[in-house]
């Protein structure tokens, strides 16, 4: 009755080959795991200087900035995301190289956390435009109305009236683009970047056991998952301060 967990102890079991050090495994999932959280911290990061300026964008811009921010909220999203790691990390490249080869200078190489940074910060990009858009059409108008009123500048009146509001709905949608941000750092295995899918995958390979590597993976992501989700929760509480409490909630 107690055979299958004595063989979680025994040479070569399931404990011995999450060790985080040689024999073990744990190490590189964790190197890989911190990959992870590097590749999707950048992309948050790239994600909401795209999504504040195009949220602004779509609404205060003129017809031309309105135009090209509905082409590429529109196109990023129906794009997968797989599709366009390949494209910027192979396509883009190549034709690069092929202007720069003719003008006389040497390849270009890009290096595979940049174009992971880069492609996933645009993709969620578009969807943080749009729930930043929201958010801030959230904010009453006649607050907005008010500070004119009062000779607001549209800096002031986006730092003090604005931007404290439109927060308070827009967190939940952030939050729940950072989880995708980090599953999505999964995709970049494809160009060969060391994340945790990635690190995992050799991992099964070298020890053919698959079962575990990839239910310690797991275990991972769902731990990032719910710490994520409490940090977020506390910033949604700091956020909706002072503000009617949404039924149901808990908030």
């Amino acid at each position: 009755m107690l055979e299958p967990f004595m063989n979680l102890f025994a040479p070569g079991g399931s404990l011995e080959l999450l060790a985080l050090s040689p024999p073990g495994w744990g190490g590189n999932l964790l190197m890989g795991l911190a990959r992870s959280l590097e590749v999707a911290a950048g992309a948050y990061l790239v994600a909401l200087v795209i999504g504040f300026l195009g949220a602004y964008g779509k609404l205060y811009g003129g017809a031309l900035p309105r135009d090209f921010l509905q082409v590429y909220t529109t196109v990023v999203r129906a794009v997968p995301e797989l599709v366009l790691i390949l494209i910027l990390y192979y396509a883009v490249p190549q034709a690069v190289n092929k202007v720069l080869v003719a003008s006389g200078y040497e390849r270009m190489v890009l290096p595979p956390l940049l174009v992971g940074t880069i492609v996933l910060g645009m993709v969620i990009g578009a969807y943080m435009t749009e729930i930043l858009r929201g958010a801030i059409q959230s904010v009453p108008f006649g607050q907005l109305d008010a500070a004119k009123a009062f000779g607001m500048s549209p800096i002031q009146t986006a730092w003090r009236i604005t931007f404290p509001q439109m927060m308070a709905n827009a967190i939940p949608g952030m939050a729940n683009l950072w989880l995708i941000a980090t599953k999505d750092t999964a995709l970049l295995a494809v160009i060969g970047f060391g994340e945790l899918t990635l690190s995992t995958k050799q991992a099964a390979g070298a020890t053919k056991a698959h079962f575990t590597f990839f239910a310690a993976a797991g275990v991972l992501y769902l731990i990032i998952s719910i710490l994520s989700g409490r940090v977020f929760a506390r910033m949604e509480r700091w956020a909706r301060r002072g503000l009617a409490p949404i039924r149901g909630s808990g908030i």
